[in-house]
């Protein structure tokens, strides 16, 4: 079995703490957000920046600036139904990636209200997705 990853030991504090999570920032909103591997089909739990915004969470696949989507976005694409873990609450989901239009309007809630998010922005030539979660 592998060794513990920085990803799991955020996983297993949400879990212990009823969604509070004390790092990787101190003004850190997470969920867990499970889904499947485009290729392997095997699940797996990822803690997430979220933005709560009309009744709706938000995730951005920033990868903290990096050239490229992190991998779980092209898993996201291809298996848009997840499991989300919000507080002490679970539900499923389905994951949407905003247009341009929505996704500006997002984004720069989530820039405005978090100031390094725009850092990542900043980092990169690619326009960072956002997506929406829509309970099912």
């Amino acid at each position: 079995m592998a060794a513990p990853t920085f990803h799991d030991s955020i996983v297993e504090e949400f879990r212990s703490n009823g969604g509070v999570v004390t790092r990787p920032y101190p003004d850190s909103t997470l969920v867990l957000v499970t889904l499947r591997g485009a290729r392997s089909g095997r699940r797996m739990t990822l803690p997430l920046e979220y933005l709560e915004l009309d009744g709706v969470l938000h995730i951005f696949a920033t990868a903290g600036g990096a050239p490229e989507h992190p991998a779980w976005y092209h898993n996201l694409v291809a298996n848009p139904q997840v499991t989300v873990e919000y507080g002490t609450e679970t539900f499923e989901a389905v994951a949407r990636e905003l247009p341009p239009d929505e996704r500006e309007r997002v984004w720069r809630t989530l820039v405005d209200r978090k100031p390094r998010f725009g850092e990542y922005e900043q980092k990169t030539d690619r326009v960072i997705p956002v997506f929406a979660l829509h309970r099912v």
